[in-house]
């Protein structure tokens, strides 16, 4: 029997998926996105979670789309242009679903995270890295600009910091891609684990409905102007406030003591 290609692990309400393919950098094979965009799908339906993280096997986070798989449809009678096609929108509705979790979403990342491995980190609300780390989108060395992994790291950072990024395919180290806004924590490798975990306790600790509606808010309203995102802020708010359970942290607050979220 072989190994899972994808490992969930929970405890408590902290909930890890493990990329199992170390052969190949836990590349985004077709078996890889089907069954992350599985697993994603059951999450999104569990209750019980709060935070989940993602995190690879082996000696690297992700190194992006299995090339060898995709080089396999040049075969194709179109050359493959049908699977290219379905291949890039099974990724992006798969790196989407990812923003759409109520769960928080965090990527634990050692090694590399390079090209669709960059955009799969970068599609999650948080990263923590360890030291030593290295994030590129490095297509076009090979003659493959990242276009779709740009959309992703193009919303995380500057627009001159991804755009110089895709177009020399240079690594930039876990600090400077703490500078540039796209990592939030680094750690020194054998403590990644606990950093992480760290940091995903403090989100599951906090009031589960008050974290899906914020950011469910915090998304849908990056795209709007201003007055258009204070318009949908408040109404999240209303409907933060109306939360019998934010009734009971407010109370508590005021009363100075913890909060009885049961």
């Amino acid at each position: 029997m072989t190994d899972p290609i994808l490992n969930r692990e929970d405890a408590g309400h902290i909930a890890t998926l493990t990329m199992n393919s170390p052969g190949n950098f836990n590349g985004l094979s077709d078996a890889m996105l089907a069954a992350l965009s599985g697993e994603i799908a059951k999450l999104a339906q569990d209750r019980s979670i709060r935070v989940v993280v993602l995190k690879g096997a082996g000696k690297a986070f992700c190194a992006g789309h299995d090339l060898k798989e995709m080089q396999s449809h040049r075969t194709d009678a179109d050359k493959g242009a049908a699977y290219y096609q379905s291949l890039f929108a099974t990724c992006s509705a798969m790196m989407q679903s990812l923003q759409a979790l109520p769960q928080v979403t965090i990527a634990q990342v050692h090694t590399i995270a390079t090209a669709a491995g960059c955009q799969l980190a970068a599609s999650c609300d948080m990263i923590v890295a360890a030291e030593g780390t290295r994030f590129g989108v490095n297509g076009v060395n090979i003659g493959l600009f990242c276009s779709t992994p740009m959309v992703a790291l193009s919303r995380k950072v500057a627009p001159a910091v991804a755009f110089e990024m895709l177009s020399t395919g240079e690594f930039i180290s876990a600090q400077r891609a703490r500078d540039v806004g796209l990592v939030n924590r680094v750690a020194p490798p054998d403590a990644l684990d606990a950093e992480t975990r760290k940091l995903a306790e403090t989100v599951a600790g906090k009031l589960a409905k008050a974290t899906r509606i914020g950011k469910a808010a915090f998304y849908d309203q990056l795209p709007l102007t201003t007055a258009e995102a204070y318009a949908l802020a408040g109404r999240a708010m209303v409907e933060n406030m109306l939360n019998p359970d934010t009734d009971e942290g407010i109370c508590a607050f005021l009363e100075k003591r913890p909060p009885n979220w049961g």
